[in-house]
Formats: structure tokens, C-alpha cells, sequence
């Protein structure tokens, strides 16, 4: 049977009955009617995206917003959204931005957050160790954002490798790639005014980046950065290979203790064994202090060094001298 067949029986059989019930009966289905409305508006799609973000455009039309909504599956009706931000005050009270869906929401809370402005999103605290690649800085940055496009950020950092400044960032959860890579690099800029002695240096920024990128892993104090960037510059000033370990860790993740003579043979341009010079880009992001040791090399007679896993630093004037100490303290 149709329900306009039932509504119809319905409403003859309220219409034979006393006075007092027919009232009753009215009010119980005008009471139905007004209740399954507010569960209506109520009531969340099965599929809200919680957790997730939606961008209410500058200028955009009630109905596309609503309509938006809706196909994103975080309304139920555009018809009922609509008419909730009419009544909290209309169209032109819609505030623009970002509004994390951080609970499920009615139709109606959710236009009042947004002719309230009720964005629900705390700034983040991105703390950017010195020494970190674009791929560390990537994974970091995907796992604590919102919805952050981890592909689009290292495709954009790639040639910024080096010059996004390693520091504390209080961002937005929601921020866009392009806007992590200007700040950074925009930090740069700034902090490598305070380096003294760039513009008189006879080596490049480049150059200078690329080896404080390397001071950042091969040393962890400022006296031993400085002494580590003496015998690098000096051995390739006198056209000897830079023999790092620490380019391994761009190439294939490994350090010093992990790689095999195989690994030696790799041919890669990162390959300081088996290619000459500095590398072609830095190979993470260095802070000031290996910058600074990059600038202001300590001069030396030695040509070899050693890092242990204290970080303790041995240096040798020979081959025979860095191997003995290779054998003695390597592993301490």
C-alpha cells in the first residue's frame, strides 16, 4: 500500500474520532513531524570525515558551500544547512578559513562554528632538528599536519636541500607545502646575515652549505667541526677525494658502521670515494654552528679524522695513523 494511501486512511479514521482524541492525535503527529526534523538536522551522515578539514573560500556562495558540504559527506541536507545559516544571521556572516572537523557535528553547529569563526585548529609546534634532510623534515611533517601532501613538499624542497633553516615553527596544522618551504627558506635568509666572514670567504654558499651539511654529521662540537673543515677544505685543495661516510646516508640511509665495501663502490655523484670534490647539493639542512665551521676552518697538520660512537674525535697526519686508530677506537 502507498503512503499516501495510509496517510489518507490516517487522517479519515482521526477525523471520526471525539473531538478531545482527534486534538490528542494531531498534537502527537505534529510532535512526530517537528521531532524526526530535529533528528534530521540532528544527525550526521554515516560517512563524516572526522578528523579531516573544510575550506570555506573567501566570497563563496552559500549554496556551494552548502553543496560542498554535502558532497563531502559532513551535511545531510544543503537545504537544512542552509536554512541553519539563515537563521544564525545569513550569508554574509559566513567567516572564511580552515574548520577542523574535530567532533561529529550537526548541520546546525556547523554553520554556527561558521558564522562564529570557530576554526577548532591550534597552532603546532614544528621543531626542525639541525642536520635533517628534506626527506626526515617530509615524514615529520606528514605525520603531524593535517592533510599535508608529503609528495608536493619534496618535490618542492628538492632544490631548497640545505637552505630550509632547521628551527622551532609554531604553523598552522594545516599549512601547504609551499608555504613550509617559503618560511623555511625565508629563515635562512635571514639567520645567514648573522654568519660573519661569507662574503670574503674564497669559497662559494654553495660550496660553504654543502660543507656544513657534512660538518653536521661527521661532528657534533663547534672545536671539532672547525677542525674537521680544516682537513676537508685541505684535501680538496689538494685534489684528494673527501672520503665521507656521511654522504651514505643520502645515498642509501647507512652510516658509517653499517657500510660494506660494496657500498663504497656505489656510483653515485654523493660518492665522496669514488668521486672527487664536494658533492653536487648539500646533504642536509645544517644550523648556524656548522655553517660558522664551514666559514672558519681550523688549520691543521693533520689529514685524517675519526669519529667514534662516543663521538670522541681522533686525528691522524697519515694513513697507517688513521687506520691504527680506526682499529683502536672506531667502535668505543
Amino acid at each position: 500500500m502507498k503512503y499516501s494511501v495510509i496517510l489518507s486512511e490516517l487522517i479519515k479514521n482521526i477525523r471520526s474520532l471525539p473531538k478531545r482524541q482527534k486534538y490528542s492525535l494531531y498534537f502527537s503527529l505534529i510532535f512526530v513531524i517537528f521531532f524526526s526534523f530535529y533528528l534530521y538536522m540532528n544527525t550526521q551522515p554515516r560517512e563524516f570525515p572526522l578528523g579531516q578539514v573544510v575550506v570555506v573560500q573567501q566570497g563563496a556562495s552559500l549554496q556551494g558551500i552548502a553543496n560542498s558540504l554535502y558532497d563531502s559527506k559532513v551535511i545531510r541536507s544543503p537545504f537544512f544547512f542552509r536554512l541553519a545559516v539563515r537563521m544564525l544571521g545569513g550569508e554574509k556572516k559566513m567567516i572564511a578559513g580552515d574548520y577542523l572537523l574535530d567532533a561529529k557535528e550537526s548541520s546546525f553547529e556547523l554553520a554556527y562554528r561558521i558564522t562564529e569563526g570557530q576554526f577548532h585548529l591550534v597552532t603546532f609546534k614544528a621543531t626542525i632538528p639541525e642536520g635533517w634532510s628534506i626527506f626526515q623534515i617530509a615524514d615529520y611533517l606528514k605525520a603531524n599536519l593535517i592533510g599535508f601532501d608529503k609528495t608536493k613538499f619534496l618535490k618542492l624542497a628538492k632544490s631548497n636541500e640545505g637552505y630550509l633553516f632547521p628551527d622551532t615553527y609554531f604553523i598552522s596544522p594545516t599549512i601547504k607545502p609551499e608555504a613550509v618551504v617559503e618560511l623555511m627558506k625565508n629563515n635562512f635568509d635571514q639567520k645567514i646575515k648573522t654568519v660573519g666572514g661569507i662574503a670574503t670567504s674564497t669559497h662559494s654558499l654553495k660550496e660553504i652549505i654543502i660543507m656544513a651539511s657534512i660538518l653536521e654529521e661527521e661532528a657534533r662540537t663547534t672545536e671539532s667541526r672547525r677542525m674537521v673543515a680544516g682537513i676537508l677544505w685541505k684535501r680538496l685543495s689538494i685534489g684528494m677525494p673527501l672520503q665521507v661516510d656521511s654522504t651514505f646516508l643520502y645515498i642509501n640511509g647507512k652510516n658509517t658502521y653499517e657500510l660494506t665495501a660494496d657500498d663504497l663502490k656505489i656510483d653515485s655523484p654523493y660518492n665522496t670515494y669514488k668521486y672527487r670534490g664536494l658533492p653536487p647539493g648539500p646533504i642536509s639542512n645544517p644550523g648556524l654552528d656548522a655553517i660558522f665551521a664551514a666559514v672558519n676552518p681550523t688549520n691543521s697538520k693533520y689529514l685524517y679524522f675519526l669519529s667514534s660512537k662516543s663521538g670522541k674525535m681522533y686525528y691522524a697526519t697519515t694513513f697507517e695513523q688513521h687506520k691504527r686508530n680506526k682499529e683502536l677506537y672506531l667502535n668505543q
